[in-house]
């Protein structure tokens, strides 16, 4: 199937870019390069005007109160909501109106090229690069993880351009499937809708995509492309290569053979270099285990949101009553911070006088306590407020002690 973008490759780009990309064996890349370059643009663009115009426009407040590190994240995941929805929109149309690739058998697989697969490869790379320069811009926020995915992926949708495995492009785009939902999932929480039924709803499908389209059909079709890798590196060259040996007879064909064709114009030599398979296996491995632990990471945080038995929200931790101390003459009383202060009663009422016999017979226990008199203590019931002689108080106490502490010396 040839490339369905509606705009062709320039010329006068692709004989610039063509040297180049050839001298990186990556043969269909000037073929496609513009294609990244637009669609890098269009993720930029989103980025840097799209995402704050809209969110400005239709969430004001909320999106004026996020700070610097939020407003990233938030721009960030609307970039990857537009791309993961239209690439694979994109791939799953290439998937089944295809029909060249379709007919692929295990060589086409490695070796075949449409420039509709082209095309899914071109959209996911330029994402990519554009996913790397935003992450190695902010590298202290999006962490290591981050860096080795946008590394690992790039890499990997690169090498559709050499071409090798540009059949398995669509297939593994795929995985974007779950992504909108997982963007979803994250405007919720920064929306104040933790909880609500909508993040139970897409978190629901949330973890349905991202088992079945990254772990079951990512890793079944990883192991597909093991077994071709496999098949390509143990068989004999000469057999792939000498039309002659296409056929054994005027009737049958050698089982897996594949005659030369338009999709086939790119493959070269048809050797698959050591190098290449150990790279593109172990990019591939390093997706699917950052799959695998994401998806324990996010059925964990998705717990967190809701309540038991499903999820593991603790019931919030009524505050421990804050003692506070209040000094009374020198004295620690603990009270209650939330403990509302009595009213003092008006002086000369009963409530009043009782209230003052109650403290006078405290500072009586005190003085018994400190061995001081308590006639150094003084109350006056009529008075607004209550009248300790604090200075008279202190002077007799050091006093007295003084005088105990004086035989023994």
């Amino acid at each position: 199937m040839h490339d369905p973008f509606p705009i062709p490759a320039p010329k006068g780009l692709a004989n610039i870019i063509k040297p180049y990309a050839e001298s990186l064996g990556l043969q269909t890349l000037h073929l496609h390069f513009h294609e990244i370059a637009c669609a890098f643009t269009i993720y930029h663009l989103t980025n840097v005007y799209l995402a704050p115009a809209i969110s400005k426009r239709f969430l004001p407040r909320q999106y004026a109160n996020f700070n610097a590190r939020t407003r990233l994240n938030w721009n960030v995941h609307i970039v990857s909501f537009v791309q993961s929805t239209l690439v694979c929109i994109m791939a799953l149309w290439v998937m089944f109106a295809d029909e060249e690739r379709a007919e692929m058998n295990w060589q086409g697989k490695i070796w075949g090229y449409t420039g509709a697969s082209g095309l899914i490869q071109a959209f996911a790379g330029g994402y990519f690069v554009w996913d790397l320069m935003i992450t190695l811009q902010n590298l202290s926020i999006f962490g290591p993880g981050m860096l080795a995915h946008a590394i690992s992926a790039l890499f990997v949708f690169s090498l559709g351009f050499r071409p090798f495995l540009n059949y398995y492009g669509p297939t593994f785009i795929l995985y974007e499937l779950s992504s909108p939902f997982l963007n979803i999932h994250w405007f919720c929480d920064k929306l104040n809708m933790t909880g609500s039924n909508l993040q139970l709803y897409n978190g629901i499908m949330l973890l349905l995509t991202f088992f079945g389209c990254r772990l079951m059909w990512g890793s079944y079709h990883s192991a597909r492309v093991f077994l071709d890798v496999y098949r390509a590196l143990t068989t004999d060259h000469l057999t792939l290569n000498d039309p002659g040996l296409g056929k054994q007879n005027n009737v049958s064909a050698i089982p897996g053979s594949l005659p030369d064709s338009e999709m086939m114009r790119f493959a070269g030599d048809r050797v698959v270099p050591i190098w290449l398979a150990g790279c593109y296996l172990a990019s591939n491995i390093t997706l699917n285990g950052l799959n695998w632990f994401w998806f324990g990471k996010m059925i964990e945080t998705l717990r967190k949101r809701f309540d038991p038995p499903l999820g593991t929200r603790k019931a919030e931790k009524v505050k421990e009553e804050v003692k506070e101390p209040v000094l009374v003459e020198g004295t620690d009383v603990i009270t209650g911070a939330n403990t509302p202060a009595p009213l003092t009663p008006m002086p000369g009422t009963p409530e009043s006088d009782g209230n003052a016999d109650a403290l006078d017979a405290a500072l009586g226990k005190l003085a018994s306590t400190t061995g001081t008199d308590a006639a150094y203590f003084s109350i006056d019931k009529k008075a607004r407020s209550l009248k300790v002689e604090q200075q008279e108080i202190r002077s007799r106490i050091g006093e007295q002690r003084m005088g105990q502490a004086a035989p023994g010396a």
